[in-house]
This record gives C-alpha cells, structure tokens and sequence, in this order.
C-alpha cells in the first residue's frame, strides 16, 4: 500500500508535538507539505525533512496531499477545515474542534458529504496508561469506579497581545481550551453527565484575559463524580499530570507525568505498566491512519468531540449565572456517525 501523503498546515509550537510521529510512521506516511503564514517557520520544519514543499497558503499544497494536520489557532479550525475536507482531504484537526456550535456542526458535515475522515486530536485518548485505565475501569478489575480526579498543572505564559491570551480566538480560557482535553477523557470514562459547576479565575495568571486555572466537578449518572483542576499558573507542582481513579476496592493512578499506571489496594500498590512520558502523538496519528484506510470512526470524531463542547459551554453558562448546569441532553445520540 502507498503512503499518505500528509501535509502540516501550521508550524508553530504546538506543531512541534507532533513531528515525532513522522519518523515513527515513515512506513506509511509521508510528509509532503509544510504550511505557516510565517514561511520561516513552514521552511524550518521542511528543512528536517526532504523534498517537502513550503508554503505560506494551504489552498498551494492541496494538490499534493491526501490528508492534513491542522495545527492553527483555535479560530481558524473552522474554515480551513471544512475547505480542506470539501477538496476531498482527510482532516486531523487539533483540539478543540471549533469555537462555536455552528462551527462545529459544519465541520462534521463536510466530512459526511466528502466521505473524508474528520479525527480530533485528542492526543490523551492514545496514551497508553490512559488507554489501560479505561480498560481496568470498563472490567471491574477494582471494583466500579464512583470518582475519577484528573489534575494537569503547568506553568504557560503567552504574550499579552498573542491569540492564546484573546478569549475571542481562543474560545474561552484555560478551561477551553486545554480542560477540553479532560472533559473528553470524563465522559469516556464515566458516561452520561448529569449537573456540574465551573469556577475559573486569572488570578495568578494574569496574562489570560479569562480563566488561566479552572476547577470542574461533574455528576454522572449512577452517582459517580467526576473533576479536573488544570491552571497554567503553577510555579511549582506534586500531582504534575495525573489521573485517579477510586472504585470500590482500589484506586487506580496514572502517573502522567512519571509514566506508571499504579493500582493502589489492601495497602499495597503494584506496578501495572510503564510507559514512556510525552503526548504519544504517534499512537494518535496510527489510528488516523488506520481510520483514512478501513473508513473506520475515528475515537475521537466530530459528533463526540462537540457532546463535549457543548458541556464546556453550558458550564460556562451556569457560572455566570451562579448556578448549577444541567448537562443532560447534550445531543449524544442525535449526530449521524
């Protein structure tokens, strides 16, 4: 079978996540165009790899790609989206897919009329410790599960006159724009939401014109609770990356950050598995892959992707108004798959 033929639409920072997975992959896919309005940055990515052509406008490398990964501020996904899959390419687009509903909802059209595929990069789906605590958690192995804690801690300051800081190219604030990442892993993990709250503050993150750190607690059905703290303000942390998960006869730890999977029971904890730390973007772009190849769903496709983008914006809804959200009826079952 011939390779993909890929090409990186955005060269920023973030696009640096990813390149690992080229060489990872290199037997079936194919890096042909490198794609950023700042042409430096577009050349110093290509200049890593060969032959691969440089660009300051996507619509010049179309022709010569089957498939894109789109690495562009938040809102930009939208349109370049949707004109990438209407030229019959298939979309790997960068969270979070869209900073509207409608957005959304025309993104997941033009997959379904183009026959393409539409995968968000939900790159925490694809690590292998998360991967295995769905499984322990989806078997019973410690019991059913009443509570998953998620904490991601970082220190991220962007300058005060770039996209991330503006909440309207954002989307939002820290909250939208990295704890979408977390509420996606949530509601795989626990199902159905019932209410929840959101509190968000830019105290000790000033540079964020919204929330800089945030605070979710959700309810499922079946009374099981779920929460994340994410700040981008930490000078300092313990819990670092890290997910638990308590269940009626243990409590399951992802250590993210020291990549160990540890079951913690009867006093004891036991090493479940090791796994290299970092994003695991290889794993991501693998089941892209296979998803361009078999027409498979992607794990993260478009309609899941916006149930959990509508829970994001009915949160924040409900915090302006001091109030719990009601977070049924997000529309699982209502979008074409």
């Amino acid at each position: 079978m011939s390779r993909i033929r890929l090409g990186l639409i955005g060269c920023g920072d973030m696009s640096k996540a990813h390149l690992r997975r080229f060489e990872a992959l290199s037997s079936r896919l194919q890096l042909t165009a490198a794609v950023d309005s700042d042409e430096e940055r577009a050349a110093a990515v290509a200049s890593e790899f060969a032959g691969i052509r440089v660009a300051t406008d996507f619509r010049q490398v179309l022709d010569h790609v089957d498939a894109v990964l789109l690495v562009l501020p938040h809102h930009l996904h939208h349109t370049i989206g949707v004109e990438c899959l209407a030229a019959g390419k298939h979309v790997l687009l960068e969270k979070p897919m869209a900073i509207s509903e409608e957005g959304c909802l025309q993104l997941i059209e033009a997959s379904r009329k183009a026959q393409r595929t539409l995968m968000i990069a939900y790159c925490m789906r694809y690590h292998p410790l998360v991967v295995r605590m769905k499984e322990l958690l989806d078997e019973g192995v410690h019991g059913d599960v009443f509570q998953v804690s998620i904490w991601t801690e970082q220190l991220t300051q962007y300058p005060e006159q770039g996209w991330h800081s503006d909440p309207i190219k954002l989307g939002g604030g820290q909250f939208f724009s990295h704890g979408c990442h977390y509420v996606d892993i949530l509601l795989w993990y626990l199902g159905r939401p019932i209410r929840g709250t959101h509190l968000g503050t830019n105290r000790g993150t000033p540079w964020m014109k919204r929330e800089g750190t945030s605070n979710v607690s959700i309810e499922f059905e079946e009374g099981r609770l779920g929460y994340h703290f994410g700040t981008w303000g930490a000078r300092g942390s313990r819990l670092r990356y890290s997910f638990h998960a308590h269940c009626t006869e243990g409590m399951i730890e992802a250590d993210i950050s020291g990549g160990r999977l540890i079951a913690h029971a009867g006093g004891r904890e036991t090493l479940i598995l090791q796994a290299d730390t970092g994003k695991h973007t290889e794993n991501e772009m693998a089941h892209f892959l296979d998803c361009i190849e078999t027409g498979r769903l992607p794990r993260t496709n478009g309609p899941d992707s916006l149930q959990g983008l509508r829970l994001i914006w009915r949160l924040y809804e409900a915090e302006q108004r001091g109030s719990f959200a009601d977070l049924s009826g997000l529309g699982l079952d209502d979008l074409p798959r």
